[in-house]
């Protein structure tokens, strides 16, 4: 087996890391999710080592003592973070040149060709899932032999690899939670939003729905919802349990967990017995009798993405949700104690100076709990970013999604609405959400029942002015 170290190396400070890699920029409010993309095939592969290097604060001169005694490194890309990462991987080379570097993630899946020529000292990138795939070249397997994989042979000529056959039975896959246990230090992972410390997995992969914006179903994990059993899911929460008792919550970070309904009450009736609190992803769809089931066992909050308030716009990007329904569902959410993170975005197909002030009036109608606003960004892959390269919508300019420090640019623009009337949006969005009378008074009252949420709506608070601050500077 070779010696083999999965890497998120460092980034930007106060880099996202979000949706389990390092998928996005700096947010409004610093947040560190699980890599658990790595920690998967961490898992399978016996003797290894996972660096999350972000959220533990780490720069690159562990990192570089540490892969002398290594013969492999994985590191997770993206397409914001991909021109620094292959920076990271020249230097991992010129510490060890008998390194192989391989790249996993979106960016590589579905640019791999064009991510070896930019990328010199890599060796190979794994394309759609990359567990097994990995796991046999530690393994010590000829990369002629691995399907899944583009590499470079010892002519420097790119070779492109058969495809790799999408995981079928998930519950074959080990349990992230003993990287966890191994790698991590699990009070380096937060998110405003969710109770600390939290641990998030994912119980399936894939989703049904269509969005053309949404990265991870139109990249790697596909649009069919691949899961693992309920009994398998408790069986490592109990785990879990065992290995962090101070857990305060558990997250589900399946593209759309109740996308298969009984699934999903089977497993918060399972939940239910081991008396844990979780939330999870879910559309805005759900039947409030199914809703019902979930908070009896345990179920705090959903994360939605509502995405506009703007029928049109939501045909626009196959979102398969009507505003009414999503409006049903708020407010079934809403007397049933269910609390909502929702996440807009701004600046999607059809989008005009009416539907922001539309999407703006519908969030503060519904009035989530908390919520998240975004910049439409068109990641190679998606239909969205073929739609915009068609249509002219992004520039060259703005095509790496995010500037020199990490700030996130408004890559599209119309005719009618620029580059920078988007990116100006978001700012209004947060003042006209949060700071309305209504919203303060539950803040206030929140802070007041909870010294410690005190202490953390006001760290939040000293962060969002420094995410405005920078945003302007930008």
């Amino acid at each position: 087996m070779m010696r083999t170290l999965f890497l998120q190396p460092p980034s930007f400070d106060g880099f996202d890391g979000g949706a389990g890699s390092r998928y996005q920029a700096k947010r409004e409010i610093k947040s560190f999710w699980y890599p658990t993309w790595l920690a998967q095939p961490a898992a399978m592969v016996e003797g290894s080592r996972l660096i999350d290097a972000p959220p533990a604060r780490m720069g690159m001169e562990p990192i570089l003592e540490d892969v002398k005694n290594r013969d492999l490194v994985i590191l997770h890309t993206s397409t914001p973070s991909f021109a620094k990462d292959v920076q990271v991987a020249q230097m991992l080379k010129d510490a060890n040149p008998n390194l192989k570097i391989g790249m996993v993630g979106a960016k590589v899946a579905v640019q791999p060709d064009e991510s070896l020529l930019k990328g010199a000292p890599i060796d190979f990138v794994a394309r759609n899932e990359f567990d097994y795939t990995i796991k046999e070249i530690a393994e010590g397997r000829d990369l002629k032999d691995v399907d899944g994989i583009t590499w470079r042979n010892e002519k420097g000529e790119i070779i492109t690899n058969r495809d790799r056959a999408m995981i079928e039975d998930m519950d074959s896959l080990p349990f992230v939670t003993e990287v966890y246990k191994r790698d991590l230090k699990i009070e380096d992972y937060f998110i405003g939003y969710l109770m600390h410390p939290y641990i998030s997995i994912y119980t399936g992969r894939g989703c049904k729905s269509r969005c053309t914006f949404c990265l991870w179903p139109q990249t790697v994990g596909g649009h069919r919802y691949r899961t693992r059993s309920p009994e398998h899911v408790a069986a490592e929460i109990r785990l879990a349990k065992q290995y962090f008792p101070q857990v305060k919550e558990f997250f589900f970070d399946d593209d759309t967990f109740t996308d298969d309904l009984p699934r999903a009450e089977a497993i918060a009736r399972e939940l239910g017995k081991l008396g844990v609190t979780w939330s999870c992803n879910a559309k805005a769809n759900v039947p409030r009798e199914t809703l019902k089931v979930l908070r009896d066992n345990g179920l705090r909050l959903l994360l939605v993405g509502y995405e506009s308030g703007n029928q049109q716009i939501l045909h626009n990007i196959k979102k398969g949700m009507r505003v009414e329904v999503a409006r049903e569902f708020t407010k079934n959410c809403h007397e049933l104690g269910i609390k909502i993170h929702g996440t807009f975005i701004l600046g999607l197909p059809g989008e005009t100076k009416e539907t922001i002030q539309e999407t703006i009036n519908f969030a503060k109608e519904i009035n989530p709990h908390t919520l998240q606003v975004s910049l439409a960004a068109p990641y190679p892959g998606t239909a969205l970013h073929k739609q915009a390269t068609e249509n002219g919508w992004l520039d060259e300019s703005n095509a790496e999604l995010i500037d020199e420090n990490g700030v996130q640019m408004a890559p599209l623009h119309y005719p009618h609405l620029s580059h920078t009337e988007i990116f100006n949006s978001v700012e209004e969005f947060y003042k006209k959400f949060y700071f309305r009378a209504p919203k303060i008074a539950s803040i206030v009252s929140e802070m007041v029942r909870s010294p410690q949420m005190m202490k953390r709506r006001l760290r939040e608070g000293v962060e969002f002015f420094h995410f405005l601050r920078d945003r302007n500077a930008a």
